[in-house]
């Protein structure tokens, strides 16, 4: 997903859109996954030369990515989709500088309770014995790029450091996840709830468990056959509500969660056994998906009003 925080932000990105060429090239990704630069102007009837504009324009609006393929007739350049929504915050933006910042690696989670399947790893590595809960007790769960698990749930706690006598009013969290299913399987729907401070702020459906191509980041080792990338997924608790890629998912608030510099925040991510679709759980870190990052959350606070 890529998010667009104002208009002027935007404006390249625009551009890149607004051309007929450029959307049916897109379109034609869309529906036939990557291809190669000869496949898509044989597809468009333009030439190679037209194509290669187009394709500059894309690729540096981070819409589609461009890697060399080995084939009979030599090395191909191979055109894939990078994104798999835009969303575009019209509103305008809460102020950059009343923001803290944190990233929290996916095997840094505080509490869990999990199911099989279920397993960790680093970038180099499967941590201990796949289906063995015991392992996400390992240390070295800390290194963990990459969390997946049935049903249950994993916590993090969320560094709070934003400055003394000040107030939480938006929280944002930013992370790669799908559904975890058996092998890989793109229509395998789960209800992953969220929580902040045991209080349930909202629930999304994911899609599936995505193994059709290889993720960008999932290093060569990783089987072919197991979950490759997620999808990005932002949630965003304000004081209108809460949200998930701008959609409202509930009415739970930062004022309703009352959460200021002396607050504890617990995040957690769940998949409920009693849920409608308990299809588990991928949590992706920056070694592995689509997306070079963690679970990045953003603490955006105000001044606390002197009685």
């Amino acid at each position: 997903m890529l998010h667009i925080t104002s208009l002027d932000d935007g404006l390249e990105i625009f551009k890149a859109l607004g051309s007929d060429v450029r959307i049916q090239l897109l379109n034609t990704l869309l529906e036939n996954g990557p291809m190669s630069m000869n496949q898509l102007a044989s597809q468009l009837k333009i030439t190679n030369g037209a194509l290669t504009g187009h394709i500059k324009k894309l690729e540096e609006c981070d819409l589609i990515s461009i890697s060399n393929e080995s084939s009979g007739h030599g090395n191909q350049k191979i055109c894939s989709l990078r994104q798999d929504k835009i969303l575009i915050d019209i509103e305008q933006p809460v102020d950059d500088a009343n923001t803290y910042r944190t990233q929290i690696k996916v095997g840094q989670f505080t509490s869990h309770d999990v199911c099989p399947t279920c397993g960790l790893a680093t970038n180099k590595s499967l941590i201990g014995e796949l289906d063995d809960i015991r392992y996400f007790d390992h240390p070295d769960r800390f290194q963990a790029d990459i969390v997946w698990f049935t049903k249950g749930y994993v916590e993090y706690t969320v560094p709070n450091l934003i400055p003394r006598n000040n107030r939480i009013s938006q929280i944002s969290v930013s992370m790669e996840i799908s559904s975890e299913a058996p092998g890989v399987d793109e229509n395998w729907p789960s209800d992953i709830s969220f929580y902040i401070n045991d209080v349930l702020v909202g629930m999304w459906t994911s899609p599936g468990d995505y193994g059709d191509v290889r993720g960008m980041f999932t290093p060569d080792w990783w089987f072919n056959n197991w979950n490759q990338y997620g999808l990005l997924k932002l949630l965003v608790i304000n004081r209108k509500g809460t949200f998930i890629d701008g959609l409202q998912i509930s009415d739970v608030t930062t004022n309703m969660l009352n959460l200021d510099y002396t607050s504890t925040i617990r995040l957690k991510m769940a998949v409920e056994e009693t849920s409608k679709h308990v299809g588990g759980l991928t949590i992706f870190g920056k070694t592995f998906g689509n997306y070079d990052q963690d679970i990045n959350v953003n603490l955006n606070y105000s001044p606390i009003p002197q009685v």
